[in-house]
């Protein structure tokens, strides 16, 4: 598997898995009904570092990006965002970005990523948890999530 920097023709190769994930309502924050503008608008953004990572055949299979999560002086804390085609999920895509995106973010001069609104229920949560992520605090009942009704949101830290 690749991971490199995205390109701005890489969007319509993301947007599909972007778009499935964020509909489904499971794990982001954003409404469901983001068009493909704003969602390239949100994910795209400039001062994001966005990146890829494509399978043996060149297919975009998932996609992360960086980015401050405070600005002034707190800027050297990150905010990152992973998503994965679910077509391909449970092959260590997800883990394999988070990896690269801690790097990164580490070799950029940043001390330490934080993660807002994890969804309880996300899967992802024991990948953070086995990456060194701790569970600052949840914010219960704040996910209004379509299977188990609503749960907390977790706000996750690690030191880079």
């Amino acid at each position: 598997m690749l991971i490199r920097e995205a390109a701005a023709d890489d969007w319509p190769r993301i947007w599909p898995f972007w778009h499935r994930i964020v509909a489904a309502a499971e794990t982001y924050a954003w409404d469901p009904a983001t068009s493909e503008e704003d969602a390239r608008a949100l994910w795209m953004a400039p001062g994001k570092r966005v990146y890829v990572a494509e399978d043996a055949t060149g297919a975009v299979v998932g996609s992360a990006c960086v980015t401050p999560n405070y600005g002034g002086p707190a800027a050297r804390i990150a905010n990152a965002g992973f998503m994965v085609d679910p077509d391909h999920a449970g092959r260590g895509i997800g883990r394999r970005l988070a990896e690269h995106i801690l790097t990164t973010a580490k070799d950029e001069g940043y001390r330490g990523m934080v993660f807002n609104a994890v969804v309880e229920t996300n899967p992802a949560v024991h990948l953070w948890t086995s990456l060194g992520f701790t569970i600052l605090g949840t914010v219960p009942e704040a996910f209004e999530h379509p299977r188990h009704g609503l749960v907390g949101l977790h706000i996750m830290y690690r030191a880079l």
